[in-house]
């Protein structure tokens, strides 16, 4: 695995910006994105952004938005601006929602000058969530596709049907686990290996390195799941 992957996404799980730029700074030759999420974004702001940027890390925001049309069309706007790769949104808001988000991040984008918008990312289901109705799966993918997300978020047991049927998605998996570790808030979980198998473009991986007694070990087990799916 060549350092600093763009397909893995470095979760920094923490209200703490100096822990998170801690672990980014440690994990920098593994992971190529770092993923901020509504815990982390609503302490640091749009700072901790900039900071992960000067790492040279791509940065993935994942504060999944679900409002009316009209204020996450203004809160995309903002964040098209900062310079990241990826925003959430919940595909329970329904098209006019996910539509008005694709059009806020690349109009923010192009008014702050970023070569390229974010690629609005569709959450299908929590992988917190224990079971999913296959129905609900294809209703909300499709509303992904047809507001132009440009990928989406779903554990790695529906990466298959989603790339069968939007193969252009990109697929990005989070609830990434290694073998003994803690399953923790996360109910459909998948190794390395497995998410890659099933078609996952991008794993989000947190707490199992982060929180990790041996991260030496940890990463070289993330190399070997990594390294075997590309044989």
């Amino acid at each position: 695995m060549m350092p600093g992957s763009e397909r893995l996404a470095l979760a920094l799980d923490t209200d703490d910006g100096v822990e998170a730029l801690r672990w980014a700074r440690d994990l920098r030759e593994v992971f190529g994105i770092a993923k901020v999420g509504l815990e982390l974004f609503s302490t640091e702001g749009a700072s901790i952004i900039f900071a992960l940027r000067e790492l040279d890390f791509r940065v993935f925001l994942d504060i999944k938005m679900h409002d009316i049309p009209t204020t996450v069309y203004r809160a995309s706007r903002v964040a098209g601006g900062f310079g990241v790769e990826m925003v959430t949104y919940h595909t329970q808001g329904g098209e006019a929602m996910l539509r008005a988000g694709v059009e806020g991040l690349g109009e923010g984008a192009l008014a702050a000058g970023v070569k390229a918008a974010p690629i609005a990312l569709g959450v299908t289901y929590l992988t917190s969530e224990v079971r999913v109705d296959e129905k609900g799966f294809r209703k909300r993918l499709a509303l992904a596709a047809a507001a132009g997300c440009g990928g989406l978020v779903s554990s790695a047991g529906e990466v298959r049907l989603a790339k069968s049927l939007y193969p252009n998605m990109l697929a990005v998996v989070p609830g990434i686990r290694f073998g003994e570790s803690s399953n923790d808030d996360q109910a459909r979980v998948a190794t390395p290996r497995q998410a890659l198998a099933a078609g996952a473009d991008v794993l989000v991986i947190g707490r199992s390195l982060t929180r990790a007694s041996d991260l030496g070990a940890a990463v070289a087990l993330l190399e070997s799941e990594v390294n075997a799916s590309a044989n």
